[in-house]
């Protein structure tokens, strides 16, 4: 299950909301995978067509949004909500009995929670931002010393990441990688138990919120597949540095420039 914390909200209050409900759909449906309801494939299929349609009907005011404000990521926004519908409709319980359409459901509702958070993190955030993305600016300083100087290292090692990708003469690119991910997975270690330090040191009341959203993401670092780099290498780099990017801006905008200094 996940819980959708203010790093998840992007600033348009009814995609937000939308947001929101689709979540709650879905931790909806991994309730039931805990009951002894009676007939649970006819309830998993009634909350499967209700997710299927509240998507298309968000997927649909998004995209109205982003035409609006001519955002240029409109037709990849438009081929990932198509990839998540056509995933959706691939779906078909209705043959199972109650033991085998636990696991069934469970499974379905890994991918797309998994989905929806990836989705939500590596590219709705970056609606109507139509800057460079690496540079850390002060609209990032919170006015804590330390949590802003781990932020701007924080930066340099995504952009370092993000440089090695980029890197035409770099063919191979694996071991540098790994290198930065290893760097990048115990620096965000690091600065999260720092930042928690100071939040419990203020007696601050969004702390928990706080841990969740950092457990989500060290969850989040901790998945990563390295043995796909070989296989597809760019594309898995670029759709990961875009993830973790927009993760750190978000998070720092939406949660962290609440903590009181």
């Amino acid at each position: 299950m996940y819980q959708f914390t203010d790093d998840c909200r992007i600033g348009v209050t009814e995609i937000d909301q939308e947001h929101e409900h689709l979540f709650s759909l879905i931790n909806q449906a991994y309730d039931l995978l805990a009951s002894e309801d009676a007939d649970l494939r006819l309830t998993a299929q009634t909350l499967l067509h209700q997710l299927k349609e509240y998507a298309n009907t968000h997927f649909a005011h998004e995209e109205a949004y982003m035409k609006k404000i001519g955002d240029p990521e409109l037709e990849s926004q438009k081929q990932e909500h198509a990839d998540f519908i056509a995933y959706i409709n691939t779906i078909n319980i209705g043959y199972l009995d109650n033991t085998r359409v636990k696991p069934a459901l469970k499974s379905m509702l890994d991918y797309l929670s998994r989905w929806l958070f990836r989705h939500i993190i590596g590219s709705d955030t970056l609606i109507g931002k139509f800057e460079s993305p690496f540079a850390f600016t002060s609209k990032y300083l919170t006015g804590i010393e330390i949590v802003d100087t781990e932020h701007k290292r924080l930066f340099e090692i995504i952009k370092d990441a993000n440089d090695v990708i980029h890197a035409e003469l770099l063919h191979d690119k694996y071991d540098e990688i790994m290198r930065i991910l290893s760097d990048l997975k115990e620096y965000t270690e690091v600065h999260f138990q720092d930042e928690e330090a100071y939040m419990e040191s203020i007696g601050y009341t969004g702390l928990n919120e706080q841990k969740a959203a950092h457990t989500t993401f060290i969850d989040k670092l901790a998945s990563i597949n390295l043995d796909e780099l070989d296989d597809n290498q760019q594309e898995y780099l670029e759709d990961l540095i875009s993830f973790l990017l927009n993760w750190l801006t978000t998070h720092i905008l939406h949660m962290d420039k609440k903590i009181p200094n």
